[in-house]
């Protein structure tokens, strides 16, 4: 078996909340800073959004798939992602991220199909398995359209 490797620079000036700092990947750049609602400057994104978005994106790629190999009928996937933080600011944690999928060009009289699609895709994604120990990952609501995004 072969490592994978994800390298990513992050410069960081200033303390607590007052600090700001920039992403670089070989792709992408981004400003970050803690986010308002923390007391932070808010700009750009901030770890909490990263943590929400890889599992969002992992989510939609794995549940894609899973669709798929089902041969249940996808045109694209729209997922909706909300990330939950308690006690802050005394004792933060990431409490919960849970992710609603739209499934658009689903076959709707087949929603059951569709809500299994989105379980097994929750137990397969790779990212979301990762942290599923210390935060409450979940899948909300399953909505499925039979009409086909524009393109």
């Amino acid at each position: 078996m072969r490592e994978l490797l994800f390298p990513v620079e992050l410069e960081w000036s200033g303390s607590g909340r007052e600090g700001a700092g920039r992403i670089v990947t070989d792709d992408v750049e981004l400003d970050l800073s803690t986010p308002d609602s923390m007391g932070g400057r808010g700009v750009g994104t901030n770890p909490e959004e990263l943590l929400v978005c890889a599992v969002a994106s992992c989510y939609a790629a794995t549940l894609f798939g899973v669709l798929r190999r089902a041969g249940l009928p996808v045109a694209s996937l729209k997922i909706s992602a909300r990330g939950t933080v308690s006690g802050y600011p005394e004792r933060a944690r990431f409490e919960r991220i849970e992710v609603s999928p739209t499934i658009v060009g689903a076959d709707p009289g087949r929603p059951r199909a569709y809500e299994q699609a989105a379980a097994d895709a929750h137990d397969r994604c790779f990212i979301g398995g990762t942290i599923a120990g210390a935060v409450d990952y979940r899948v909300g609501r399953v909505a499925i359209s039979g009409a086909r995004a524009a393109a």
